[in-house]
């Protein structure tokens, strides 16, 4: 495994950070469900549980496509 070492102000929150980059590699297909939440530091429940927060679903689709299907 790869070390990235990022310096961010103190300002912005370092767990909220590893959770964004996490979800855009699963969203994007180069993480599992399970190496995104080893990378944000969480278990894979809480990882799947609070994705969506961050505009990425789990099933593959876009927040607008499953709000489109619902609203059909």
């Amino acid at each position: 495994m790869k070390t990235l070492t990022l310096n961010i102000p103190d300002s912005v929150n370092d767990a909220d950070v590893k959770m964004q980059l996490a979800a855009q590699l699963f969203e994007k297909g180069i993480l599992s469900s399970g190496q995104a939440a080893d990378l944000a530091g969480i278990s894979k429940r809480e990882f799947i549980e609070n994705v969506g927060k961050y505009g990425v679903s789990i099933f593959g689709e876009s927040i607008d496509d499953l709000e489109k299907i619902i609203n059909e």
